[in-house]
């Protein structure tokens, strides 16, 4: 059985949908830990009322990012894992970091990447008018929010969302996306294929997402 490390900044709804995944059967694995580069983060106590064991790295206590990144990949390895999840992990690692678990890293992203990589998604694609908008999972590589797409699940954008309203939106399919993507992982369900990763005996048969809708 495959062992997951996740690593979060903030209250863990992700990491909250993976642990409900494993615990219901939908995620064949176990859960090594969390770190978090913040010790106040709220999914720190998430985690530990679960009886998950957690690690805090704080990044605000390292010279540099060179020293924080040490640390960071000792908890890692500590956990030996067979995966690391950054489920609203909010530090940029180095192409070194990235290196040292390459094929090992993915990350959560709330936006339909190539669009919109890197902060301030929702506003974004609020303010460049955009009909559809969503999220992706996808192979961490040394360029940000640009590494191997595994899967991407989509919104409809509303003519009176505001950028809470429609994070909301996005966060429940964040959940769902970062949940079958790690199943995948952990059932050797990924297949590198050109133009980017493939999932074997993948079965979609769902409509196209039009917006907004014929007459």
């Amino acid at each position: 059985m495959k062992r997951i490390a996740i690593l979060i900044s903030g209250r863990g709804s992700n990491m909250a949908a993976l642990l409900n995944g494993v615990s219901d059967g939908r995620i064949d694995a176990t859960i090594a830990g969390v770190i978090s580069n913040r010790p106040d983060a709220g999914g720190l106590g998430l985690a530990a009322s679960r009886n998950v064991p957690t690690v805090v790295v704080d990044h605000r206590h390292f010279i540099d990012r060179t020293a924080f990144e040490h640390a960071l990949a000792a908890a890692i390895d500590g956990l030996k894992p067979d995966l690391v999840v950054m489920a609203g992990f909010m530090r940029i690692v180095s192409a070194a970091f990235v290196e040292r678990y390459a094929g090992r890293v993915i990350n959560i992203h709330p936006s339909l990447l190539p669009s919109y990589p890197g902060l301030h998604t929702h506003r974004r694609a609020l303010a460049d008018g955009v009909r559809i908008h969503g999220c992706t999972v996808h192979f961490v590589t040394a360029t940000v929010d640009h590494g191997p797409i595994i899967a991407q699940g989509a919104v409809a954008v509303h003519d009176d969302d505001t950028e809470a309203r429609l994070a909301e939106r996005v966060l429940a399919v964040e959940h769902r996306i970062l949940v079958s993507a790690v199943s995948w992982f952990c059932a050797d369900r990924l297949v590198s294929a050109s133009g980017g990763i493939r999932v074997s005996r993948a079965v979609v048969d769902v409509p196209a997402l039009t917006v907004p809708l014929a007459d």
